[in-house]
Formats: C-alpha cells, sequence, structure tokens
C-alpha cells in the first residue's frame, strides 16, 4: 500500500484512509443512534399516517421507517413477498468480467472473485436491498488492511433510521450524529436507492405504498375479530317470570356470564335459558375474508407485479408462464440495480485503493445464465458441421455451460469411433473381398477411387462456399436445391459405373479361384 497515489471523492475532497479501516456509524447506547426504535404503528389511523409521511417528505424520515419496520415484523403477507423478492435475487448467481485481457485487468477480476467466495455474502446483499421495501439502505465497509493490501472484511447493514437526507435537494444521505449531521465519506458506504416509483429516495420505498394497505387491513381484521366474538358462538338469553324476585335474577344473570367460560351454571328449577344463533355468521365472516385477501392481492401486486405465486389465483389471459415472465422481469431489474450499485460504491472504490485509478475497472454482474435449447442447438450443428460449418469447440462449450477439460481429465467418448470414410471409397471397398492377393483387378479399384476423389471434393468445396455464404437454414436449403443441376456428378457417375464393373469382376475371380 506504500505510495499510492492521492485519491479524491466525489466531493473534490481527498480521501481519509485511515477513516477507512474503523467503524463510524454503529449504533451508540446514548445517541441519536440509538438501536431502540419507536412503534409508530400502534393505534395507527389514516390522519396519523398521513402526517408521519409527509414528515419524510420534508426531510424527517425516522417515524416512516420506523413503520416501515413494523409493517414487514406485523404484516405475514408483506414480509412473506418481500422476502421472496429480495431473496431471488441474492442468491443469484455473480459472475465477474475483467476489464480486458491484459494481465493486470485479469489480476483484478480474479481478486473480486476470490472475495465473493465469502460465505456471509448472500446475507449481506440481502441486507443491502432492503433498499427495496424502505426506499435505500446503507452498508457500512469495514475494510482490512492487515495483510497490506486493501481487503472489504465485512459489509455492515446499518439501520437507515440513522441517515437523513439533506434538505437542500432530498437525496444525498446524511450521517445522524451527536454532533449534528455529517455526509458520508467516500468508499466508506454502500447506498443503495432501488425505486419502485420515480422521485426522492425516501418516497420510492414499497413500504410507503403498503402502509395504506396495511393500515386498512388491520381494521378490517379487528372489525373481524369483534364481529367472531360477538357472532361465533350463540347468544345466551335467561328468561324469568315477572313475579321473579331481584335475588334470584341475578343469580340468572350470572349464569348466563358463567356459561361462555365453562358451560356450567346453576339457576332455579322454574328459569330457562335459551341459546340464540345468528343467521349471517357466515356471509358476513366471508365479507371481512374477502376483504382482507383483496388487501393482499394488491400488495402482491406491487411487490411482485402478479398474484398468481402468492395468492393461487389463476385462470384467464394473466396466469402461470405469463405470471412468471413478470417476476423474472423485476428479478431482472432488481438483479442489474444491485450490481451496478455495488460496481459504483465497492468495486470501483476497491480497485482505486488497491491499485490506484484505472482508465478500466472490473465489471461484476448479478443474474440467471441464459437458457439455451440444448436439442435444437445439437440438431443445428449436427446438420451444418458436416457440410462445412465451422464453429469453434470453446464457444460450444460457454453456449453449453461446460468448462474446457483438463488436460489429465477423464473425457467423455463415444462408444466406438472409427474415421470416416468418403461413400465412393466406402462402396469400393465394401465390394473387394476381405482378404485376397492383389492383383491387376485391385490396380483398376485404386484407378477409379482416384477418378472418384476430385469429384466428390468439388462437390463438397461447392456446399461449404453456399453454407458459408447463406445467412440462414433456408437460405441453405434454397441454395442447394438451385444447385441440384449443376453439381459436378458426370465422374461420380461415371467412378460408379466402374466400381460396378470391377465388383463382377471380382465376384467372377472369387468364384473361379475357390
Amino acid at each position: 500500500m506504500a505510495d499510492k497515489p492521492i485519491l479524491y471523492g466525489p466531493d473534490g475532497q481527498p480521501i481519509r484512509r485511515e477513516v477507512l479501516t474503523v467503524e463510524i456509524a454503529g449504533p451508540t447506547i446514548t445517541g441519536v443512534r440509538s438501536p431502540i426504535t419507536g412503534y409508530p404503528g400502534d393505534g395507527l389511523n389514516p390522519r396519523r399516517l398521513a402526517s408521519l409521511l409527509r414528515e419524510a417528505d420534508e426531510g424527517e424520515p425516522l417515524r416512516y421507517l420506523e413503520l416501515a419496520e413494523q409493517i414487514e415484523e406485523r404484516d405475514l403477507h408483506y414480509a412473506g413477498v418481500l422476502g421472496t423478492r429480495k431473496r431471488s435475487v441474492a442468491q443469484l448467481d455473480i459472475q465477474v468480467d475483467a476489464a480486458s485481457d491484459d494481465p493486470l485487468h485479469v489480476q483484478q477480476a480474479d481478486m473480486i472473485r476470490d472475495w465473493l467466495t465469502r460465505d456471509e455474502l448472500e446475507d449481506e446483499l440481502f441486507n443491502i436491498l432492503d433498499a427495496i421495501g424502505k426506499g435505500w439502505s446503507f452498508t457500512e465497509v469495514i475494510w482490512d488492511t492487515s495483510t497490506g493490501q486493501w481487503w472489504p472484511k465485512r459489509l455492515e447493514w446499518r439501520d437507515p433510521r440513522w441517515f437523513r437526507p439533506a434538505r437542500h435537494d432530498g437525496t444525498t444521505p446524511l450521517l445522524r450524529g451527536d454532533m449534528g449531521d455529517t455526509p458520508l465519506p467516500p468508499f466508506k458506504f454502500i447506498c443503495a436507492v432501488i425505486r419502485a416509483k420515480s422521485g426522492l429516495p425516501i418516497r420510492s420505498g414499497l413500504a410507503r405504498l403498503a402502509a395504506w394497505s396495511w393500515m386498512f387491513k388491520g381494521f378490517t381484521l379487528r372489525d373481524w375479530a369483534i364481529f367472531s366474538q360477538t357472532f361465533g358462538q350463540p347468544v345466551r338469553l335467561g328468561k324469568y317470570a315477572s313475579s321473579t324476585p331481584k335475588a334470584e335474577q341475578d343469580v340468572l344473570l350470572r349464569a348466563v356470564h358463567n356459561i361462555a367460560g365453562d358451560c356450567a351454571a346453576i339457576i332455579p328449577e322454574s328459569m330457562k335459558i335459551e341459546f340464540i344463533e345468528s343467521k349471517n355468521v357466515g356471509q358476513g365472516s366471508d365479507l371481512y375474508e374477502k376483504r382482507a385477501d383483496w388487501l393482499d392481492r394488491q400488495v402482491s401486486k406491487a411487490v411482485l407485479g402478479q398474484t398468481a405465486t402468492t395468492d393461487a389465483v389463476t385462470g384467464g389471459l394473466g396466469s402461470g408462464k405469463e405470471h412468471r415472465q413478470v417476476q423474472e422481469d423485476i428479478e431482472r431489474a432488481d438483479a442489474k440495480a444491485l450490481a451496478a450499485i455495488i460496481n459504483r460504491d465497492l468495486v470501483r472504490a476497491w480497485i482505486d485503493l488497491e491499485f490506484g485509478p484505472q482508465q478500466k475497472y472490473p465489471r461484476l454482474r448479478i443474474g440467471r445464465d441464459e437458457q439455451v435449447d440444448i436439442a435444437a442447438m445439437s440438431d443445428a450443428l449436427a446438420k451444418l458441421v458436416p457440410v462445412g460449418l465451422k464453429v469453434q469447440m470453446s464457444e460450444v462449450r460457454d453456449r453449453l455451460g461446460f468448462s474446457d477439460p483438463d488436460p489429465k481429465a477423464e473425457l467423455l467418448v463415444p462408444p466406438s469411433v472409427a474415421p470416416a470414410t468418403p461413400p465412393v471409397a466406402a462402396a469400393l471397398q465394401a465390394a473387394r473381398p476381405a482378404a485376397r492377393a492383389r492383383d491387376a483387378i485391385d490396380d483398376l479399384v485404386d484407378d477409379t477411387e482416384a477418378l472418384a476423389a476430385p469429384a466428390a471434393e468439388d462437390m463438397i468445396d461447392t456446399v461449404r462456399d453456399l453454407v458459408e455464404r447463406a445467412g440462414s437454414l433456408d437460405e441453405v436449403r434454397d441454395g442447394l436445391l438451385a444447385l441440384s443441376p449443376k453439381m459436378p456428378d458426370d465422374r461420380l457417375a461415371e467412378a460408379m459405373r466402374m466400381a460396378l464393373v470391377m465388383a463382377e469382376l471380382m465376384g467372377r475371380a472369387d468364384v473361379a479361384g475357390d
């Protein structure tokens, strides 16, 4: 790390390397970065929700971020779909592309690939994706220099409540501190913003969209509980005669109250208790359930873009494969956004610290491998390679996902591999007896093979030239049909006639010999 060039952050100020190796955004017991959170969702109503959202818009997002945490903790459906979206990206394969084939660029890419093998990486990526729900997330990079090299030792998630946007633009994040809010040091934080909608980061998270549905569903569940408690069991009605003394009426009232708990009571023989059941319990219960399910489906649409994979709602034109494609589109967008954030805030910073500023930097990619139709590709190669199409074996391996074999590796081979034999020569060899003394007929056979070889080579060259110039299989087919009358087959026909004559002569010679 000696004699490293002076690095400058986005603000034009020199990088303070001594700050990068220590934690500066951890929790404090008595300071403003307390791990103890508030619960603004308790007793939430439309007026309070609108008030705390307005506070966030004005640069005080503390209560909104606390509410976002509560929604994720208390709403099982929201936690499920949001966790699905984050985990689907956090576990995707990560690839690193070197800036070029230059040995230094390859070394830089290999260094990053080595770091990506850490077991903690998936959890760290999951925490960075907290920005999907809250609009932004902050991860402190703890750098290690104990080996004489810069190395991201760990990525520590920091509570977004400990940050606030600058008032002058609503975008620049500031770290809360006991001495006031301060800008974030360059090369020290991964600042993730993944927007569900365009706008300021604090207004672009899914929690802001889900807050209203969560509040209304809370009202629905509360009313459903009251309804179930009131009408879920029959009404207990005790009747007494008009002449019943007050003391006996009190006995009957206590019996009616107590019978709900232990279903046993003592009353005078002259008294009677009736159980009156409500006739609309099922219909009323369905109403609350349908409303809660409807609100959950709206949350699924906001988070995953569809409902089929979470709410078992299928049928129509928008189900099945189409819904899965929507989810894959969102996953691909999240993966690209996450890769861009890590390239900007970690990869580039790391390369600058270790190697100094570069003209080109390695690039990290996150996503699923492209699906290849192996059957169609194999069929095309089987038809085109024999007629002269030249394909690199390494390219085929890459498309199929196979690595280059090691020099000493055991290779898969066909059960038997025989050298290819030209068709004309094969016919002549088949006509020749397996074991027989060479004679003049053999010389004629050799002459026939020599006559056929140039014609066969001309035919192969013609087909090869056609395939190389064609842009599609249809052009290859049309070209072959057009070439059929022009193919150099006169010499081949003459060779085949001579082959038949040779076969008859050798057959007669064998019979005469026997």
